[in-house]
């Protein structure tokens, strides 16, 4: 009996001994941090990945001790089946607790996509399929058939999607990213649409957003973006031809090469705002949120023309001798005396 006794308090204390030697082992675990090369690096959790795979991977890169460990931190705060799929940044000094919270936050890494105010939709398509961290679908495939893929219920897809800097997954299709920036401008052209002011010579949302593309492309400086739109405003309810350089570029295409020419003015074309009275059949460009706002908000005023000054800015005018001197100073470097001071 005395020997039973001995046996059981012998083992008692070796299972003590390495019930605390398992413990300090977990303990030392848990605080041991990531040694990387650089001070961050990519590990993608792949979709379905369980706990179990995710360790294998995690040390087989050497970024912990033990795949047990992991596994059973996992099971322990009950995190076992809440990975979440997508690339993440691992960052030296990171422990195995904040690790597996990485991975079971979705906070995955994502990569940016910017369009530009101003941009044609061709050009919006070409930017975003020129990334190499996306899967390309619609490279070389007709207007009407994007459209379709991305849910765009026009007639044209110029103007239609909403200039912005969007934050996508790796492997995100250029279908998904291009819906995105369609659906974003249509909520922003309603939302901006509700809030118009009254006696407006437009009288859709659709032709609004043809004049912003308009002011867009016209203004060089954001402060100027509303005194631009009375400009046009003034012209469209008094029935003057906007005479607007940027739609008679779009109307040429491919033929231009950089010079609009006189002979280019009197081309008749749907773009050619030299020609034609009112708005071109569509929008010119990507309009951003500030050009759609000044077009539903144009200044007041009297001014009726406006000319580059060469430096981003424009000199207004309310009489056409005023622009015309006003273009002899600022286009051909002829003073104007007379020229109003702004």
């Amino acid at each position: 009996m005395k020997n039973i006794l001995v046996t059981l308090m012998i083992l008692g204390l070796v299972a003590t001994a390495m019930l605390s030697a398992g413990l300090s082992w977990y303990q030392r675990f848990l605080e041991e941090p990531v040694v990387l090369e650089k001070e961050q690096m990519l590990f993608t959790v792949s979709p379905g990945a369980t706990v179990r795979s995710v360790a294998h991977k995690l040390a087989d890169r050497g970024l912990i001790s033990s795949r047990f460990l992991f596994t059973m931190l996992a099971y322990q705060t009950n995190q076992e089946e809440a990975l979440k799929a997508g690339e993440y940044a691992i960052t030296a000094g990171m422990h195995p607790p904040q690790l597996l919270d990485l991975f079971t936050s979705g906070k995955s890494v994502q990569f940016p996509v910017t369009l530009i105010p101003g941009i044609t939709f061709g050009e919006a398509v070409q930017r975003v399929s020129d990334s190499d961290v996306f899967k390309i679908e619609l490279a070389g495939l007709p207007d009407a058939e994007i459209m379709q893929r991305i849910g765009l219920d026009a007639e044209h897809p110029e103007g239609w999607l909403f200039p912005d800097t969007y934050l996508f997954d790796r492997g995100t299709t250029d279908t998904e990213i291009l819906k995105r920036a369609y659906q974003r401008m249509r909520s922003v052209l309603e939302q901006e649409w509700t809030k118009r002011e009254d006696g407006l010579p437009i009288n859709t949302p659709y032709q609004a957003l043809i004049l912003a593309s308009i002011v867009e492309k016209e203004t060089g400086l954001a402060a100027e973006r509303p005194r631009i739109a009375g400009v046009f405003t003034r012209r469209l309810q008094q029935g003057m031809k906007l005479q607007t350089d940027p739609t008679v570029i779009y109307g040429m295409g491919e033929e231009y090469d950089g010079n609009i020419r006189r002979d280019d003015l009197t081309k008749p074309t749907p773009y050619n705002t030299y020609v034609i009275k009112g708005l071109p059949p569509t929008p010119i460009a990507l309009p951003g949120r500030e050009a759609i706002n000044a077009v539903l908000h144009p200044a007041a005023g009297d001014s009726l023309y406006f000319v580059a000054r060469g430096d981003g800015s424009h000199h207004f005018s309310a009489t056409l001798d005023e622009h015309n001197c006003a273009v002899r100073q600022y286009q051909l470097n002829i003073p104007c005396p007379k020229l109003t001071e702004q």
